[in-house]
């Protein structure tokens, strides 16, 4: 599949008209309260509930390229407050009670970021939807009512979440072959470049210092070294996500997973009317190689999967540039769901990381003797998680005892990654077994395949 534009970061910056002019770097050393290293979502959030609680607080971020080009830039723009790590994995350092904390407090991140963005005049074409998980296969039905059940075990309201037969959820969206859904209310839309370059804007008119263009070479407590000086700050805070194997020292934190995005171009009005999704649901399915999609506001359809999902070494793609077999793999799946749409033009490809904890569950703490923070390893749930995160690292930086510094994500201890190859080895063989059990559930498995648990055991997943 020919594509017109590949990279140019994401296509969410060629909807708000092109990469922005940078701001400028760090005019050299500052002191500051608290410095912050990554202008994402995460750091973003980090400044504005500190500023809110503190108003004083000197703070410095500091960012490589500019604010949002990393994964807040360039996601599927789902704003969705789910809970997608293990909850056993939490369970074993905590209570049920407070995992299930941890659950409602990722849920009411949706209503949080939607209150933020009101009150302050951010518009990020914020629409309230349901998602949509559907099934087409026996095996992804089952997977279905599994989660169904699991939800519901975990104490998740009855009145959030449904399963649709096949005459319903093809009444939503006339997927090929479907036959079955969950639905999970209480979500959200969002175009993430608006989003994020919205609250670059918002921390900036309450004071805080956005430097970009600045290389930070070293973290060490109490200063962060940078090609263009260094900040000098009591409190530092690491909000780098999938770019956090590239500093040196935290190589081997997070793995840097890849995934990427194509996007058609507008739909005209007669194939909307064929298609449905007149609920501008969040989509997705439950194959093992899963894939993630929106209805965005001027009516294209945006497809994400894994594609290449890992590069040797953790290195992380240029200017979002993908591979032609990844648009191919995507299309793929677009036109397998929705062979509708085989006859669109797709606009625009790319691609970025997200960060992945060895035990694939996310962390965000503060350690009390280096005063460095820390947030991220979202594995792929960073619009709404890195909302909790910034609230949860301004209680821990000030000092205060909330219900948030106790939920069992904060100060978690995870094991690093191990060294390359091995790395690269586990996560191309956890894929290809995936893609090999999606294959035998297609031709008619009816169960899950055991592929994909041994595809699970091979990297913690």
């Amino acid at each position: 599949m020919r594509v017109e534009r590949n990279g140019d970061i994401s296509f969410w910056y060629a909807d708000i008209g092109g990469i922005p002019a940078p701001r400028a770097p760090l005019p050299g050393d500052i002191d500051a309260d608290v410095a912050i290293v990554g202008a994402g979502f995460t750091g973003l959030w980090t400044a504005y509930y500190l500023k809110k609680a503190q108003p004083s607080l000197r703070i410095a971020i500091v960012e490589r390229e500019f604010a949002g080009f990393g994964a807040s830039g360039r996601n599927g723009g789902w704003l969705s407050g789910g809970f997608g790590w293990s909850r056993e994995k939490y369970l074993k350092t905590s209570s049920r009670p407070a995992v299930v904390a941890m659950q409602a407090a990722m849920a009411g991140t949706v209503d949080e970021v939607i209150r933020v963005t009101e009150a302050e005049g951010i518009d990020a074409d914020i629409r309230r939807v349901d998602n949509l998980t559907v099934a087409t296969n026996a095996a992804q039905l089952e997977r279905v009512r599994e989660e169904h059940k699991e939800l519901l075990a975990w104490d998740v309201d009855p009145a959030r979440i449904e399963i649709l037969d096949a005459a319903a959820a093809r009444a939503r969206i006339d997927i090929r072959n479907v036959m079955g859904a969950l639905v999970v209310h209480g979500q959200a839309r969002v175009q993430p470049a608006k989003l994020v370059r919205g609250l670059a804007a918002m921390v900036e008119r309450l004071g805080v210092g956005i430097y970009e263009q600045t290389t930070v070479t070293a973290i060490a407590k109490g200063s962060v070294t940078t090609n263009r000086g260094t900040v000098r700050a009591g409190t530092i805070v690491r909000a780098t996500e999938g770019f956090t194997a590239g500093i040196p020292g935290e190589e081997r934190t997070w793995l840097a997973l890849n995934s990427a995005q194509i996007v058609t171009e507008p739909l005209p009005p007669s194939l909307w009317k064929e298609i449905g999704w007149e609920g501008h649901e969040l989509l997705g399915n439950t194959a093992h190689a899963y894939c993630y999609a929106q209805r965005t506001r001027e009516g294209r359809i945006t497809m994400g999967g894994r594609g290449v999902p890992y590069r040797y070494g953790s290195r992380t793609d240029i200017n979002g540039a993908t591979q032609q077999a990844t648009i191919d793999q995507l299309y793929a799946i677009l036109t397998s769901l929705l062979p509708q749409t085989s006859r669109l033009r797709i606009e625009h490809a790319w691609c970025g990381v997200l960060g992945v904890p060895r035990d694939w569950c996310t962390t965000v703490g503060l350690d009390p003797q280096s005063r460095i923070g820390w947030a991220g390893g979202y594995v792929g749930l960073g619009v709404s998680s890195s909302n909790l995160s910034g609230r949860t690292l301004c209680d821990l930086v000030l000092g205060r005892e909330t219900d948030l510094v106790r939920l069992p994500w904060v100060n978690r201890s995870v094991r690093p990654w191990e060294p390359e190859p091995f790395r690269w080895l586990g996560v191309h063989s956890m894929y290809q077994l995936y893609r090999l059990a999606d294959q035998r559930e297609e031709s008619g498995l009816a169960h899950t395949s055991k592929l994909a648990a041994l595809a699970d055991r091979i990297t913690g997943h």
